[in-house]
This record gives C-alpha cells, sequence and structure tokens, in this order.
C-alpha cells in the first residue's frame, strides 16, 4: 500500500496492491490508517517506522477510519503476499 499524511491524525491510503498485505486484510483507498498494533499514527513517515518494526509474516492489528467515518479493525501480515 501507499499513504500519505492527511490533514489530522493518521496515514491516508492513496494505493492499495492487489496481491498484497493491505488488500489482503480490505485496506481501501481513502481509508485513514490510525494505528497499527499498539502504535498511533499521526502521519504517514509513522507509519512506516511502526511497518518496518513488525516481523514479517506476524500479523498485526491497524486501526482503519474509512471515508465514511467509520471505524475498523483489520489484521494484516506485512511483508506477506497473497
Amino acid at each position: 500500500m501507499e499513504a500519505v499524511d492527511t490533514r489530522g491524525p493518521g496515514a491516508l491510503v492513496v494505493a492499495v496492491h492487489v496481491p498484497g498485505p493491505g488488500y489482503t486484510a480490505g485496506l481501501v483507498r481513502g481509508d485513514v490508517v490510525l494505528a497499527l498494533g499498539r502504535t498511533r499514527v499521526d502521519d504517514a513517515a509513522d507509519l512506516a517506522r511502526a511497518v518496518s518494526r513488525t516481523r514479517p509474516g506476524r500479523p498485526v492489528t491497524l486501526t482503519v477510519r474509512h471515508a465514511d467515518g467509520t471505524r475498523q479493525y483489520l489484521r494484516a501480515a506485512p511483508g506477506v503476499t497473497t
């Protein structure tokens, strides 16, 4: 997936790679990632740092705000393409 800074807290998803962990987890363009595991995400750099600290293949929980304002918890396994 690719993400950029947004006006508020979080990282705005601008692209989801198919296949890829974000796609498998259910991320869609326009979602805002607010947390990865227990790590708060304030911007795209925070998200990149949080992902870099994860173990490939080990599932993590993403806290996501969808474009319609609803929140959802998604599970993704960084580094694993299915």
